[in-house]
């Protein structure tokens, strides 16, 4: 037997003229086809109706096994009107009662309806498509289709429209930069930002940057401490760069000629150690406190914060003995060796206080942990 299956995916059968769905048999089938025609002459649905119609009359003149049905998704999107228009194809199937194997001539307006044909033919083996388009819009609506699926698709958007709009942008702002005197400052920011809109695209920053919003979305709804220390620590370092820059510029006021690079550098680390300490411990405080609430700490994560004094410690003491003249060779030996004392202290410490932990502290299946 062959199945005409007139698809409406968008439902403008049932939204128009109340018929229910789906529509099997000959006279059924153009009772609602009327009734489209009569509530809405200008829908092209109703053409596909008709078509079917006229295909199942053509075909049981010749006395072959054919029937007739009008099956239709919604107007709520691709994914929910496909699934629709599946099951109301199981239904008609279903109804069928027939001993023949049953396949499927598809009657549609255009390129929307037959994105459901994968549907279809997961049910039933299709024969043919059938497209109904009125003569005188030939392709019309699937060149609407098409510039459609553009325009929603949102990587196509930012791939294809925000470089024509800037492009597009370049002649009405070199009028205005002709007209204040100034055509190379609009001609340069329409290029730059042309550039950077590319090169953002050609290294996947976008993606990165909605990636970081989302970390801070469900940081900020879970409560995580971490969101916050990074918050506090960029402003650290914020304050930590213009401390040692305030340094080098105190540095290089007071000496005369011309300073080196060592010197200069030494000044910068100097100004901003200590701030940028305090960064690097109150970030690692922030993911300590993190593992903790969610039962994922470790001991050796605690080591974090005195490896990080440990380092400014060494940065501070061979910054000053550059920049100062009353730090020695002494000093400087010292603090090396406290840095290196109190990182290889933290980590003996905390790794034999993971062991014994470990041992005194079996998991529920019987392993240390």
């Amino acid at each position: 037997m062959l199945l005409v299956l007139c698809v409406d995916l968008d439902d403008d059968l049932g939204r128009k003229t109340g018929f229910s769905t789906p529509v099997i048999g000959r006279d059924p089938v153009e009772e609602a086809a009327v009734a489209l025609a009569t509530a809405d002459p200008e829908d092209s649905d109703g053409n596909v109706i008709f078509q079917g119609l006229h295909i199942y009359d053509d075909l049981d003149e010749r006395d072959e096994s054919v029937e007739v049905a009008v099956v239709t998704g919604n107007d709520q999107g691709d994914v929910q009107a496909n699934r629709e228009v599946g099951d109301e194809v199981d239904t008609v199937l279903a109804s069928l009662s027939t001993a023949e194997d049953v396949t499927a001539l598809v009657v549609t307006d255009g390129a929307q309806d037959e994105s459901v044909i994968p549907i279809i033919r997961s049910r039933v083996p299709i024969d043919g498509v059938r497209r109904v388009v009125v003569r005188q819009a030939q392709n019309l609506e699937s060149m609407y289709y098409t510039f459609k699926q553009v325009l929603n698709d949102p990587e196509t958007r930012g791939t294809v429209l925000i470089p024509l709009g800037i492009l597009l942008l370049i002649y009405p702002l070199a009028l205005i930069g002709t007209l204040l005197e100034m055509p190379g400052f609009f001609l340069g920011t329409t290029s730059a930002l042309l550039g950077l809109y590319l090169i953002s695209r050609g290294l996947g920053l976008g993606e990165r940057l909605d990636a970081a919003v989302e970390w801070g979305r469900r940081s900020l709804y879970a409560g995580r401490t971490t969101l916050l220390a990074y918050v506090v620590a960029t402003a650290l370092l914020v304050v930590g760069g213009v401390s040692g820059v305030n340094t080098l510029d105190g540095v290089t006021a007071s000496t005369d000629g011309e300073v080196g690079v060592l010197v200069q550098l030494a000044a910068l680390v100097y100004g901003s150690i200590h701030w940028f300490a305090a960064a690097g411990i109150t970030t690692s405080l922030g993911q300590i406190t993190d593992e903790y609430i969610a039962g994922t700490l470790e001991w050796r994560y605690l080591n974090a914060p005195f490896y990080v004094l440990a380092i400014a410690v060494v940065l501070h003491a061979v910054s000053a003995y550059f920049l100062l003249d009353e730090v020695g060779i002494t000093y400087l030996a010292a603090a090396l060796t406290a840095g290196t004392l109190l990182g290889i202290v933290s980590t003996l410490t905390l790794a034999v206080a993971e062991s014994r932990f470990s041992e005194t502290n079996p998991k529920p299946d019987g392993t240390s942990r």
